[in-house]
């Protein structure tokens, strides 16, 4: 099974707009228990497939997906410059979509089970203070699927503020190209109109 790579989508700006600073390495099981616990919420949305009602399954992912990504950091860098520019009532809209619409695309994305393994890669990757953390999709048969997830430390916890499918396709990058269009075109209105449109198809009608 891919993942669609519209959802994980080259070069982790987020990553590279982060200082370089000296420091104690970070702990490779603070960074990674993260990711462990995102690949244990897809294996048991994946394991509940279709027979499951999409509401469910949304349900049951949701928690674990606004505890393990940063996605109001996420959500500002694919916006982009403008961000600052939207007004406070739009950027809580767009922040209740964006959530909606990430939790619903793994939901979709993840759907069935056939034997699947997550692997996380026993070795972080640092781009200035900010750690990538490797993993694999394995399935039962064929070759293995790269997801790579660029951390952040916020606070005392680590979060994921990018993901790179085979290593370079970038989310936040790619998000930024879609997102682009309908904010040129009728500002923070017109995005948030477009992801609940993508919500309502992703879950078949079951969320709007």
């Amino acid at each position: 099974m891919r993942p669609d790579r519209r959802l994980l989508l080259g070069g982790a700006l987020a990553a590279l707009l982060a200082p370089v600073s000296a420091g104690a390495a970070p702990s490779f099981a603070a960074v990674s228990a993260p990711i462990a616990a995102l690949n244990a919420g897809l294996i048991g949305v994946m394991k509940a497939g279709k027979e499951s009602p999409f509401d469910k399954r949304f349900a049951m992912l949701e928690p674990i997906v606004v505890k393990v990504f940063d996605l109001p950091h996420i959500l500002a860098m694919s916006v982009g410059f403008g961000w600052p520019t939207l007004k406070p009532a739009e950027q809580k809209s767009l922040l209740s979509v964006f959530r909606q619409y990430t939790v619903a695309s793994y939901v979709a994305n993840f759907k069935s089970y056939d034997g699947e393994q997550f692997r996380v890669l026993p070795k972080l990757r640092s781009v200035g203070v900010q750690q990538v953390v490797a993993t694999e999709i394995v399935p039962r048969n064929g070759k293995p699927t790269r997801i790579d997830y660029v951390m952040r430390q916020n606070g005392t916890i680590w979060q994921a503020v990018d993901v790179l499918l085979d290593g370079t396709i970038s989310q936040v990058a790619v998000q930024r190209s879609d997102f682009h269009s309908f904010l040129a075109s009728g500002g923070a209105a017109a995005l948030i109109a477009a992801l609940r449109k993508k919500v309502a198809s992703l879950s078949g009608g079951a969320l709007s």
